[in-house]
């Protein structure tokens, strides 16, 4: 495959080649229609309120958990891959303006009257509310387009968890598009403009939204709390913490693949909490599960949140003791979750709990033993995993001519 970067033609350009019906037949096929633009068009449209779209990591990891969430798989229906590959260039190209404020394309309006515009208008006049795109590559992606020898060691297929009573629907996909702001109708327009791009080459899985942020990725910030009232991610890796996040979140060149070096593995799980059995419970009983006290977050005879655990004075299966390094051989991970409500199941009860996401330098070392060690958590009686997924997070993209999956797609690299 060719490596190249030509720009998407604009509907105007298409106009001058062959008339409207070019520009027409172009956007019912659902392609990326003009989504070419000057470097100075990208640029922040409103100081302190953009996070930067170009660096080594992609942003969405390590940077400021932001208030909402709206995280898509998707599955790839196309078996082309040069068409999947410029798919990959066209997102990466509408992530770049969306998450600085700008529109997709030639915007929602003011364009051809007889096509639809490129963007479809629900974020106009909305700031970029801290914006970060994450792209991710699921197992299933690399039985495709002759990926299957450089499928990374690291990215397994999850093992069954006790308890796990996972739900297809809700699991896997070829890959994924976890979109964080601090305003939700700008995370869902950010997917929901990438899927319209990606109309005919891909189609979402599963999706879900999120809000209250259930971890932090800055310690100076209050902790903020799960629904069952407890704070979460007091120990969480924080973003400025550059030796724990080479040590525990960033791939090295030495773990292989080269493709993966300065990207991260991304858990997702679906975790439904039975919040009515839950608000039964009595207050000494939560605390003892948690291994936490429910006011202060301080652990057990301790008197503050951050005071080191004293893992031994907690329930053999409180949580905290379960889910800390010093009990899982030292395994640490960065966690991103999100709260969630979905209604209810049909008997009356929420439809609610966390939707986990942890990046990680390794699964293996990661995730899995830990949450092999949950299995005697006294918090499963409250807490049931219903979904499920794995992928690979490449590096970020270094600049305007790079693009997300380069390093893994483009065979210059």
């Amino acid at each position: 495959m060719t490596d190249t970067n030509s720009p998407s033609p604009s509907r105007r350009s298409l106009l001058g080649w062959g008339g409207a019906g070019l520009a027409l037949g172009a956007a019912a096929a659902g392609g990326a229609v003009a989504m070419a633009r000057t470097e100075d068009d990208t640029a922040p449209a409103a100081a302190g309120s953009a996070i930067a779209f170009h660096g080594p990591h992609q942003a969405g990891i390590a940077t400021p958990v932001q208030d909402r969430l709206h995280f898509a798989a998707f599955d790839v229906t196309t078996d082309d891959r040069e068409v999947f590959v410029q798919l990959l260039k066209d997102w990466t190209e509408a992530a770049r303006r969306m998450t600085a404020g700008h529109p997709v394309g030639e915007g929602a309006y003011g364009g051809l009257a007889e096509a639809p515009p490129d963007d479809t208008g629900e974020a106009l006049g909305l700031k970029p509310s801290r914006l970060t795109l994450t792209i991710g590559f699921g197992p299933s992606l690399f039985e495709k387009f002759d990926l299957a020898d450089r499928r990374p060691e690291a990215l397994v297929d999850l093992p069954k968890f006790a308890g796990d009573n996972l739900d297809k629907n809700r699991s896997g996909g070829d890959l994924c598009i976890q979109a964080c702001a601090d305003d939700p109708q700008v995370a869902v327009h950010a997917v929901r403009n990438l899927a319209r791009i990606g109309f005919g080459k891909v189609v979402i899985k599963w999706s879900q939204l999120g809000f209250g942020k259930t971890s932090s990725t800055t310690p100076e910030a209050q902790t903020p709390r799960n629904l069952m009232g407890f704070k979460d991610g007091t120990r969480n890796i924080a973003g400025t913490e550059t030796d724990r996040l080479e040590k525990f979140v960033w791939v090295d060149g030495k773990d292989g693949p080269s493709w993966m070096e300065g990207g991260s593995y991304l858990v997702a799980r679906r975790i439904r909490m039975h919040i009515e059995t839950w608000d039964r419970t009595s207050l000494q009983e939560q605390e003892d599960i948690f291994g936490r006290d429910k006011g202060e977050g301080a652990p057990v005879g301790k008197a503050k949140e951050r005071d080191e655990p004293f893992l031994k004075a907690m329930k053999p299966d409180a949580h905290v003791r379960l889910a800390h390094p010093d009990s899982n051989h030292g395994a640490t991970i960065l966690r991103r979750g999100y709260s969630f409500t979905d209604g209810t199941d049909g008997l009356g009860r929420l439809d609610a709990g966390l939707f986990f996401l942890a990046f990680q330098r390794d699964v293996r070392k990661g995730f899995i033993p830990i949450q092999r060690s949950l299995a005697t958590d006294a918090l499963n009686e409250y807490i049931q995993h219903v979904g499920s997924a794995l992928f690979a997070v490449p590096p970020g993209v270094r600049d305007k001519d790079d693009w997300w999956g380069r390093t893994l797609f483009s065979k210059e690299a």
